[in-house]
């Protein structure tokens, strides 16, 4: 299995590119994808006033989940 490398100072729109299983995730939290998916998973947390800690570890989750599954297609 691959290591799921998502690091608090990644633009959202690159987390959800390299790991597209993780949008529910942002979107549970809601998180701005579209306008805000320039900004970091660092700002994001704390512009949306979230612990993230719990992100990084939903996201990281969402993503390891994905890979164990295989590609999507």
């Amino acid at each position: 299995m691959a290591e799921i490398d998502i690091t608090p100072d990644m633009v959202i729109n690159e987390v959800i590119k390299q790991h597209p299983w993780t949008l529910p995730v942002f979107h549970r939290y809601g998180v701005d994808s579209c306008c805000g998916g320039a900004h970091t998973l660092a700002a994001a947390a704390q512009e949306n006033n979230l612990n993230l800690d719990n992100l990084m570890a939903e996201l990281a989750a969402a993503a390891a989940a994905a890979s164990e599954a295989g590609p999507a297609g």
